[in-house]
Order: C-alpha cells, then structure tokens, then sequence
C-alpha cells in the first residue's frame, strides 16, 4: 500500500478526519516508517463544510481516488445518509471492483453501503447508527458490538476513537506489528484495544408495554445475588411458568434468563465502575457466584475483563485495589484468549 485516497464531502466530521490524516499522511520517515502518498480529495474541489461551523480548501478532485491502494470515507451527518454523491459511490465501487482498500469511520459506513458493495457482507458502525443501519441495508450483517469489521479489504468502524483502531488494524497488515507499534506509540494511544463497542454503551432498563411485571423486576433488581429461577418468579407474578415467560418476553424482549444476566452485568459495571470492591465481592453482589464466572461473562458479553473496564472507567481506585490490579489482569488474560 502506498498511495491512500481520504474523500471528504460537506458535513464531515473533523476528528474523524484528523483520524486518517494523523494514520496514513504523516511524515515517520525519522523512525523508519515508509511514508504514503496521502491526499484529500472531494468531489468539487474548493471550500469543503465541516459539521463543525468551519471549512477546509480541498484542491484535488475525486481522479487520484480511482487510483489510490486506499480509500477512506470521511463520516457525514444523517441527512446525507441517503443522498450521497453518486460520483463518491462510483470510487468506491471502482475500489472494490479492482480490489483496492476501502475503509470507513463512524457514520462513513453509510457511504459505503450506499454504493453497495456492502451487500451480504458484516459490517459496523456506531453503536447509535447501527439499529438504522440495519433497516436501511437489511442485506448487510450489522455487529453493533465490535470497535470495526473487515470483511475482505473492506473495513467498517464504530465511533470516533474506532477508527484510529480500524486505521492502526490495517497498518498492522501493510507494515507489520513492529512498526505499527512505533506509530501507536508516537500517536500515545495503545496499538490495539481490548473488547468492543459493548462495553460504552449504555444500558438503562428496558422500557416496557406493561407494568403487571414491574413489581417482579424490581425484586430480581434488589435480588440479583440470589439464584433465581423461572418457577421461583412466576409464583410472585402469580401467573404459571409457561405464561410468565411467555409475558415476560413480549413485555421485555427476552427471555427471564438473558435479562437477568444482562442486569447482572450492568451492576457489575456499576460496581467497577464506582466502589474498589475486589471481584470476588463484586461477583457475590451481582449474582456471578465467583470471579471466574464474572471474568467469563465479561469476555462473553463485553470482549473484555473485568479489571481491563475498571482501569478504563472507574470514578477512582484506591491503593489496595490498584496494587492488586496487575494480579487480577494477569488471571483475566488466560480468560480473554479464546474469545479473541
């Protein structure tokens, strides 16, 4: 890969495209990283809105994109989702079609899969977006979950930050691990991340139809310690198991089981995120039982460990817990290896 193209059209997002110019358009030369040919390109050249109230002057049209080794799609806001610029569909599709690099940030994804090539393929984008991804190009397996997809040398990414992780997967591929990690390191930035989007999205409890259950949630809310089963919360909602679950499901989306290891998690996190329980504690609290069965959840659910979303999201640590966090993330990573 030498020569990489960066489209950027009215409406793109700034820090995304600082993204792609600080990956692929900066001098490393000093520390033995060969240099790309990097260019801006935009369909009209000249003064180019950003979302952010301020413009840039772009000089090059779209004609170095159609030969470019990469092409890079800038994000644009929702109102341009579905009238993007067919001349900015025709590069991408003439990227694809000679097997070049696509790689999009955030919303950019929307850009990509408006020309198509997309079809029956995985992908990602933001967490937000990605419900609307879905009913837009219902052909497209959407994973909301993962900080970006490569499918072939097409690569999707999640929000904002997931693009420099998109940016620095792909450099691990053209230039190696060793000199991806010298980028990483003059960027500060780790040269991969741990886990995916599961793990920043917030998860309030579920809206529902009907307030016939609420008292039943409430009590499986206050009692998540407790081994509870479907009998055990029928009795309380006065209904038979079979119509329990079946209610249960229509009022919540799920089955009692996985909404109650879901709220499980969420408190997890909570504990993580504001006390310096250890996790033993935090598992008892929560209803896993032991720390191996916490850090096996974690892995399963989120990509990522207990300890590794406390250093990344706690309020404050206090010396105790922080001196026994390299013990603790030294058992978890025998946890995460096989999820990844």
């Amino acid at each position: 890969m030498k020569t990489v193209a960066c489209i950027v059209t009215d409406g793109f997002a700034p820090f995304e495209f600082g993204v792609a110019c600080e990956a692929f358009g900066l001098d490393r030369s000093d520390d033995g990283i060969p240099n790309f040919d990097f260019r801006v390109v935009t369909p009209d050249p000249g003064a180019v809105q950003s979302k952010m109230g301020f413009s840039i002057n772009v000089d090059a049209d779209l004609s170095f994109a159609y030969e470019a080794d990469l092409v890079v799609v800038s994000p644009v806001p929702h109102q341009y989702w579905s009238d993007v610029d067919e001349r900015v569909l025709d590069v991408i599709r003439a990227a694809v079609a000679r097997d070049a690099w696509v790689l999009s940030v955030c919303s950019g994804s929307f850009v990509v899969a408006a020309s198509g090539v997309l079809d029956g393929r995985r992908a990602t984008t933001h967490w937000m977006y990605a419900q609307k991804m879905k009913e837009m190009y219902p052909s497209i397996d959407v994973d909301p979950d993962v900080l970006y997809v490569q499918d072939g040398r097409i690569i999707t990414s999640a929000g904002t930050a997931a693009g420099l992780d998109a940016c620095l997967h792909l450099l691990r591929q053209e230039l190696g691990a060793e000199m991806t990690n010298i980028i990483a390191r003059r960027m500060v930035v780790p040269p991969q991340r741990d886990g995916g989007q599961a793990q920043f999205i917030a998860n309030p409890l579920p809206a529902t139809t009907s307030l016939s259950l609420a008292p039943v949630t409430d009590w499986m809310l206050d009692n998540l310690r407790l081994e509870l089963t479907v009998d055990q919360l029928a009795t309380k909602a006065h209904m038979s198991p079979r119509t329990f679950a079946r209610r249960f499901k229509a009022d919540y989306g799920a089955t009692p089981a996985a909404w109650l290891a879901r709220q499980r998690i969420i408190h997890a996190q909570r504990l993580l995120e504001k006390t310096d329980l250890g996790l033993d504690r935090i598992a008892y609290e929560s209803g896993f039982g032991s720390a191996a069965v916490l850090r096996q959840n974690f892995a399963r659910v989120l990509g990522t460990t207990p300890t590794a979303y406390r250093s990344r999201f706690a309020c404050h640590l206090d010396e105790k817990a922080d001196a026994s966090a390299s013990a603790e993330a030294r058992t978890e990573a025998s946890v995460l290896e096989p999820v990844a």
